[in-house]
């Protein structure tokens, strides 16, 4: 391995230059997730992320309040809060207890290093009851403890643990903190636990710190077995060479070619991003943007062709968009998301305006819906005399037709008389609703269901 590097680092033997170049940009598609995740898992543990205070490893880290759904960045989206774990299992397993939620909504995500969702916890997949569960590392075999309710088989020693629990606004936070603090993890074995990452090498210039972070991080927390032939490929950019850091003195060929490789890999995924695929109305949704874990399905998950995708080597950049638009995101069939910027004529959505949207037939959701309105960057939320983000099935008092229909009023202006219980307040520039759907039901992800139309108010 290190002869292989050292004459591609010299610009003699090996892969040429264009071949060097044209591999480093497929090592960028395939790690990206990897570097990108555990990135965001040093975030959480030493600054926090979004509306979640930093907690060290195996330790929840709980927000206070729903995010705003124009919060960036964050889980949320104005209908859950949410709690975060980051799990170290090089020490042994840990025992994660749950409470009882009462029947309310709530699901835990389980998500390795390589950013596969590999099992949920919750009312869709085992219910709300209380009880205790075990995660292990890989290769563990030891003794089950009594009084669990099963074993999560873990692919990588590191896992983030993403919670999120339905909250019906203000006045439903004291149940819903009262519900964070009995969640817990506890160590079964007893010694010394490790509480962080292998470290990058400091000396390795900037400009490599990706591919750097890559090899190290690779060597720790290997992939799927069958992603292991794939990933031989890198070879000659030093990926899989222990101990020392090739990157701290390599040659000007080989930073040359791991320079471009990574602006041409980035350019692949920022070109490949995925809005999703209409469904009526001017809605757009892509529920199968997590399908790309191909290998474990643990508690929770669903094992089957309609949630795989078929290719192998086509689901790294599939992973590697969705690490960069939506970085431990939920399979589609825990929540959907559906999202619209157009009104019925085509027109941009703009919160000079005031629309309509009725919903003739409710939403197919098991668990429920919400709609929110996300701005763009240069919007500014609308504040209201109720704080409010979101609106769905759970907005008590909410003015329906006799025939059962549901007209959501949204814009920037509160609408006078019955009306404004169903207002969504929208920002003042362009915007889109975001239509969330938790635990979908068919008819949203067959097509069957008709997503109807934003419509202009004013004619």
């Amino acid at each position: 391995m290190a002869a292989g590097t050292a004459e591609a680092a010299r610009g003699g033997g090996g892969p040429g230059q264009e071949e060097l170049t044209a591999l480093a940009a497929e090592a960028y598609v395939y790690g990206y997730p990897l570097v990108s995740g555990l990135s965001l898992v040093e975030s959480c543990t030493q600054e926090g992320f979004g509306a979640l205070a930093p907690a060290p490893f195996n330790h929840f880290s709980h927000a206070d309040r729903p995010e705003r759904p124009d919060a960036y960045p964050g889980f949320g989206g104005g209908d859950t809060v949410c709690s975060a774990a980051q799990l170290d299992l090089s020490g042994g397993p840990l025992r994660l207890h749950v409470p009882d939620t009462g029947g309310a909504y709530y699901v835990l995500q389980f998500v390795d290093a390589w950013t596969n969702n590999f099992a949920y916890l919750g009312s869709r997949a085992t219910g709300t009851g209380s009880g205790d569960w075990l995660i292990v590392p890989p290769g563990w075999a030891g003794e089950e403890p009594g009084g669990v309710r099963g074993v999560i088989d873990a692919p990588t020693a590191v896992v983030s643990l993403v919670g999120r629990i339905a909250c019906d606004g203000p006045d439903d936070l004291p149940r819903v903190r009262a519900l964070q603090e009995q969640f817990s993890l506890t160590h079964v074995e007893p010694g010394t636990h490790r509480t962080g990452l292998p470290a990058p090498d400091t000396d390795v210039p900037e400009r490599l710190a990706f591919f750097e972070r890559l090899r190290v991080w690779t060597a720790d927390f290997p992939p799927a077995a069958a992603d292991r032939a794939y990933q031989d490929r890198f070879q000659p950019l030093g990926l899989l060479e222990e101990g020392p850091s090739p990157y701290v003195s390599a040659g000007p060929a080989l930073v040359r070619a791991l320079a471009e490789g990574m602006t041409q890999g980035r350019a692949r995924v920022v070109a490949a991003g995925r809005s999703g695929a209409p469904v009526g109305g001017g809605w757009e949704m892509d529920p199968h943007l997590h399908d790309y874990n191909l290998d474990r399905f643990e508690v929770g998950t669903i094992d089957s062709t309609e949630w795989k995708i078929s290719d192998r080597e086509a689901s790294y950049l599939v992973r590697a968009v969705a690490a960069r638009q939506g970085l431990w995101g939920s399979h589609g069939y825990e929540v959907a998301c559906a999202h619209t910027c157009q009104d019925s004529d085509g027109n941009r959505l703009h919160g000079a305006h005031s629309y309509v949207l009725r919903f003739e037939q409710p939403p197919p959701a098991g668990a429920f819906w919400t709609l929110t309105t996300s701005g763009s960057p240069e919007s500014r939320p609308v504040g209201n005399p109720a704080d409010r983000h979101a609106i769905g099935d759970r907005i008590p008092g909410l003015v329906r037709a006799d025939d059962g229909t549901l007209t959501v009023h949204i814009g920037g202006e509160r609408p006078a008389g019955p009306a404004a219980v169903n207002w969504l307040p929208a920002p003042d520039g362009e915007f889109r609703p975001v239509l969330r759907l938790y635990t979908p039901g068919r008819a949203a992800l067959d097509g069957s269901y008709a997503f109807p139309a934003v419509e202009l108010r004013e004619r």
